[in-house]
């Protein structure tokens, strides 16, 4: 265990993690110049298009020291963004050391701070280092101020690198090896190893990644998950190189995987304790819990032909992200689809943009919204995720809605543009911090119902590009929520409908009647586009009829003559309303549920 070292790399979004680990993969000698691509470890297309890491992966680094010692460096990667922030925290359980990367230009960001506190929390050893210094704008003393104002830490142990140079690897590599403690736990103690990750291989099932803390396990050993009580027998167990590499055994101190048969990948939870079935451990590992879903949306078929196949594609998804929940839903306008729970709303894109390239599905995803709670006048409390199921109004005392803090991270002269930002989206109680000069943090309590849609889109536009923003969930808050029908001819449109605050609910109605009156066809009688809260209509849009000229017959005459016509022609389409039913194209629900997020 002396030899072994378990660390991580935490960073914001950008300031080039997935480029370090290349860097070391390379030092090590792991992959050749002919096989190696760039974000070697970021295995989808979506990784590599957006720069960020998505699922985590682990791997095993062989370093001989200056001093001529080898060693085994055990890269536990993690996810870079905030709706995995669990992950992260079960990742950097496995770990005793991690290096904070900052960005030689763009200096100490929200999630590099969100970051390092978690670190702190699991009493990591933290090795600063500042990447990117072949940059024109890299402002190395400026960012060493920030490192030692905003985080705390001490700005002269703090390493600088350029990783896409290859400058400065072996010095993070020895800090690593000196700075960072050996793992500790005994080999003679009852088998104890934590779950961080999970990953599906077609041909052996479930892959599951595991930090051994007590005892060892082998081939052959009965393990027990401690939060469901199954057992299963080991199958393989090895160390992640850039392929698996299976050993006989994995003892106290090792990071690496066990495969043992299990069919989905939701049978293994992030964060649970393996143990012995034989020999079991006396408590499980501290820090487990269940991940629950905060944003939920509909998902369709743009066909109704290709239900089926969707159902298929889903199955078939969630085998690899354990985090996705869904159930079966439908709905009058958009017929059978499934009703879906995702970590964040990045998380959901990116299950939208796998479906649609990965399964080949032409789906249509409703309004995102969150889970609120409303309180009844018998004491009963309900929780409520889809307006279909909103209680009676008359039944309500008082609903909640979730709220979080904000952290926001901006140059000083965006602050009256993000200030304006935050208050239109109901922010509270702002709180300012000025890390360094010209740069500062402002702390909000804002709806989570307001960010989903495009907050982080309208924050970086309004800012230029350089603001920056992390949030974590606090408690629920009383709010006066209504629930919005859209109502088309005096239909309502259950897709469309959304719980919304009191007073944005006139706003989005008329947005929501403006853009379906572009959107669908006229017909040969008016429609009436409505919103409506309870029996009130709020706002209202109309799309004129198709209009026959029956007066182009008439040659003179009397007046009378041509309004008897115009008369006649009014009761046929006052008729035609009554009975004709309008056809909403599927492409009008796509331009205004895209439009709402755009």
């Amino acid at each position: 265990m002396n030899q072994t070292r378990n660390f991580s790399i935490i960073a914001h979004i950008d300031h080039g993690k997935s480029t370090l680990a290349d860097r070391f993969i390379q030092y090590a000698g792991l992959v050749s110049e002919r096989d190696f691509r760039d974000q070697v470890l970021d295995t989808m297309d979506l990784e590599r298009e957006r720069g960020i890491t998505i699922k985590s992966h682990t791997i095993t680094l062989p370093y001989t020291s200056r001093t001529g010692q080898d060693f085994e460096l055990n890269l536990i990667d993690t996810p870079g963004h905030v709706d995995f922030s669990y992950e992260v925290s079960r990742a950097l359980t496995s770990c005793e050391g991690v290096l904070l990367l900052v960005d030689a230009s763009q200096g100490v960001e929200a999630q590099t701070v969100a970051n390092a506190y978690l670190a702190m929390e699991q009493d990591l050893v933290i090795i600063p280092v500042i990447n990117k210094i072949d940059l024109p704008s890299a402002d190395v003393e400026r960012v060493k101020i920030e490192i030692d104002r905003e985080l705390g830490l001490d700005p002269d142990e703090a390493i600088l690198c350029s990783a896409k140079e290859g400058l400065g690897i072996e010095e993070i590599l020895e800090a690593i090896v000196n700075r960072i403690p050996p793992p500790k736990g005994r080999v003679d103690r009852p088998l104890s190893a934590i779950i961080f990750d999970a990953s599906y291989d077609p041909f052996r099932g479930a892959v599951i990644s595991c930090r051994v803390f007590d005892g060892k396990v082998q081939v052959g050993d009965k393990i027990r998950l401690m939060s469901n009580r199954a057992t299963y027998r080991v199958e393989e167990v090895g160390l992640f190189r850039l392929q698996r590499e299976p050993r006989r055994e994995l003892p106290a101190g090792a990071a690496g995987y066990i495969i043992c048969g299990i069919k989905t990948v939701s049978a293994t939870r992030i964060g649970d304790t393996i143990t012995l079935d034989a020999e079991p451990a006396a408590e499980p590992l501290p820090g487990f819990k269940r991940v629950k879903p905060v944003v939920f949306s509909s998902v369709y078929p743009i066909s109704s032909d290709d239900y089926h196949a969707l159902a298929e594609a889903l199955e078939k998804y969630v085998l690899n992200d354990a985090a996705l929940v869904y159930q079966k839903d439908s709905s009058a306008a958009m017929g059978q689809g499934f009703r879906c729970g995702f970590l964040g709303l990045l998380h959901l894109e990116i299950v939208q943009q796998r479906l649609e390239r990965e399964y080949d599905q032409a789906i249509i995803m409703t309004v995102p919204s969150v889970e609120y709670r409303f309180n009844l006048r018998g004491g009963s409390t309900v929780t409520v995720e889809n307006p279909q199921y909103y209680p009676d109004p008359a039944n309500i005392e008082s609903a909640e809605e979730p709220y979080i803090k904000a952290s926001i991270f901006t140059p000083e002269q965006y602050m009256g543009a993000v200030m304006q930002l935050c208050t239109e989206r109901r922010g509270l109680n702002p709180r300012f911090n000025y890390p360094a000069p010209g740069k500062m943090e402002i702390i909000f309590e804002m709806p989570l119902a307001e960010v989903i849609y495009d907050f982080y889109d309208r924050l970086k536009t309004v800012t230029r590009g350089y603001g920056s923003f992390d949030y974590e969930l606090f408690g629920y808050r009383e709010s006066p929520l209504v629930k919005l029908d859209i109502l088309v001819n005096r239909e309502k449109v259950d897709a469309l409908a959304g719980i919304v605050h009191q007073d944005r609910a006139r706003k989005l109605a008329v947005q929501l009647c403006d853009r379906l009156k572009d959107e669908i066809p006229r017909h040969q009688f008016k429609i009436a586009i409505q919103g409506a809260v309870g029996g009130k209509i709020i706002a209202r849009s109309t799309v004129n009829a198709f209009r026959k000229d029956v007066t182009a017959k008439l040659y003179g005459g009397d007046v009378t003559r041509k309004r008897k016509l115009l008369e006649k022609q009014k009761k046929g389409k006052k008729r035609m309303k009554m009975v004709g039913s309008v056809m909403i194209p599927q492409q009008a629900f796509v331009a205004v549920l895209r439009s709402e997020k755009d």
